[in-house]
């Protein structure tokens, strides 16, 4: 008997009654208590910045799973908070700027977004802080649709710490210096706990969209600020809290040989010792002013415990952006396509997530609405390119296979687990080795002998730089065949094996494969024709869990799943 089990359609490779099942599982916990959503972001937060936040790592990375691998396709404030409102690249949802006429948050069609579905799903949604660039700036009591409870701060006066405007419920409302405790961050942390204090008794789970500006550079000048080195202001009883800390200089730190780069890096200048210090100073400035957003966490974090909602509750910990420190020259800002600007911290707790648990996946932040919807069970009315997160937060062997975008109107790039390659609107290219060279030092796109992968890369940019929805989300074509190892008539079904063999149309691209039962390794394989055999007697009485985990040689890994129930595959 032979058999060809199909996984995910022949394209992304994750067999599509599994990640259903994973999302029913999640739909299924929340039948009771339909889950909540508490999502934290931050402004311009690189990863490496999360080592001094003791309450985040306590309170949701230990008690839940952080992805290692986190992008932004387009960093920068405005598209990157679209794409989290709208589940799409830029080049779908079309908010490719800060500001009018391209970008802005006038350009977003605020009636189709994250918080309209949930709304319409049951939930009670608040937003409280920092919103799309330019709200405000018309008509500064307007509150977006879909939000039941609007706390946004108005432009010009977000980037302020203190003397900031909000619009609450229609209201307008200034905090100025004259006390301590009107300092921005602390009072979205004191809101968001009142808040939740009030919707805990509320018959409607609710949905809480936090963004806090911190670390973004913004008013008031500080004594010691550097001259022409925007930098955050901390709050008063963290300032100096690291005066002592050095600033970090890895090999791409004011990069010595960048004749390799597009012409906007090698007109930069090395970096002088004046300009170091000032960036130390930005660094440490930025440091300090997470610690206020740390305590904040750990606020309403305490707060969903003592109102009972914390074990209902989904906590998402991100940032909009990464932040450049010098690296390849760069003093400051993001956009760039460089691992310091895409790369963000995400942590992920909740009812069906597992804890203290890290997950390898290349994930972004298309995923973020798909994964809030697919908790809620709300109905998006998009097209959304990303994909829930809740399956491969539950299994660590689940891998997709797909490619990460990285878009602005100046470049496209495809990000890959070992390699950056990017096309530019100036003809120039670049590709980057990242198994080999992580920094993003040595530009290989001149180099004939990575001519295939290069080709190959440029493919695959192709494809995802016009993609929309499932085509986003598309690994390599693979599936499982299967048949039954010939053994005697008489055999019993306990004592029969089932050959599984990975499928491809291109097979000489699959570099390895191993094979899990449950979640225990049966075998690796490292060549053709990429098989295993299955003992049923390992296979549970209910049914078991059959992952093969295929290792690409472009560098991608992906994971093909099956059920396997009785003496079938």
């Amino acid at each position: 008997m032979t058999g060809r089990v199909v996984a995910a359609a022949l394209a992304a490779g994750i067999a599509v009654a599994a990640l259903h099942g994973a999302a029913s599982h999640a739909r299924a916990a929340s039948a009771v208590v339909r889950p909540n959503v508490v999502v934290l972001m931050t402004d311009d937060q690189t990863v490496e910045s999360l080592r001094l936040m003791p309450h985040v790592k306590r309170l949701l990375a230990d008690k839940g799973v952080t992805f290692d691998n986190s992008f932004v396709s387009y960093s920068l404030c405005c598209p990157s908070r679209s794409t989290y409102l709208t589940g799409q690249y830029a080049h779908n949802h079309r908010v490719w700027g800060n500001a009018a006429p391209s970008g802005g948050y006038y350009k977003l069609d605020s009636t189709n977004t994250l918080s309209v579905w949930l709304q319409r799903a049951g939930y009670e949604t608040i937003h409280l802080g920092k919103y799309l660039n330019g709200y405000g700036t018309r008509n500064p009591t307007e509150i977006p649709p879909g939000w039941s409870q609007w706390y946004g701060s108005v432009d010009p006066s977000t980037y302020r710490y203190f003397d900031y405007t909000l619009n609450e419920n229609g209201g307008l409302v200034t905090y100025d210096d004259s006390l301590p405790a009107n300092y921005q961050t602390d009072v979205y942390a004191q809101k968001a706990v009142d808040l939740i204090d009030d919707l805990a008794t509320g018959p409607r789970p609710f949905f809480l969209s936090l963004a806090f500006v911190a670390p973004h550079s913004g008013a008031p000048a500080d004594p010691g600020d550097p001259v022409g080195q925007p930098t955050p202001s901390p709050a008063p009883r963290h300032r100096d809290a690291f005066a002592n800390e050095p600033l970090p200089m890895p090999p791409s730190f004011n990069e010595a040989d960048v004749s390799d780069k597009p012409a906007a890096i090698r007109k930069l200048p090395l970096l002088r010792p004046g300009k170091i210090r000032a960036i130390r100073e930005n660094y440490q400035q930025r440091l300090e002013s997470l610690l206020a957003v740390d305590e904040g966490v750990g606020q309403i974090v305490d707060e969903l415990s003592a109102v009972g909602k914390l074990e209902s509750t989904y906590v998402i910990f991100t940032s909009d952006n990464g932040f450049f420190h010098g690296e390849h020259r760069v003093p400051a800002g993001k956009i760039l396509l460089y691992e310091p600007s895409v790369r963000v911290p995400l942590i992920i707790r909740g009812p069906t997530i597992p804890h203290g648990q890290h997950r390898s996946e290349f994930v972004a932040n298309v995923d973020l609405a798909p994964t809030i919807v697919d908790v809620t069970s709300a109905q998006p009315e998009r097209v959304m390119d990303g994909q829930s997160l809740i399956p491969f937060a539950r299994d660590r062997l689940l891998h997709s296979g797909r490619d990460i975008l990285l878009e602005t109107p100046s470049y496209a790039a495809v990000r890959a687990p070992n390699w950056l390659y990017a096309e530019h609107v100036t003809g120039e290219r670049e590709l980057y080795n990242l198994a080999r060279d992580r920094d993003e030092l040595d530009n290989l796109q001149r180099n004939r002998g990575y001519g295939p992968i290069k080709a190959n890369l440029a493919m695959r940019l192709a494809r995802v730089r016009a993609c929309a929805g499932h085509t986003c989300r598309r690994g390599a074509e693979l599936w499982l065949r299967s048949r039954a190892d010939q053994r005697p008539r008489t055999q019993s079904c306990r004592t029969a094996r089932v050959r599984v063999v990975i499928g491809s149309a291109s097979p000489w691209r699959i570099g390895d494969a191993a094979f899990y039962l449950d979640g225990h390794l049966l075998e690796r394989d490292h060549r053709l024709p990429f098989a295993v055999l299955v003992p049923k007697r390992l296979v549970k009485p209910g049914g078991s869990l059959f992952e093969a985990v295929v290792t690409l040689r472009d560098s991608r890994h992906q994971t093909l799943i099956h059920r396997i129930v009785g003496c079938r595959l």
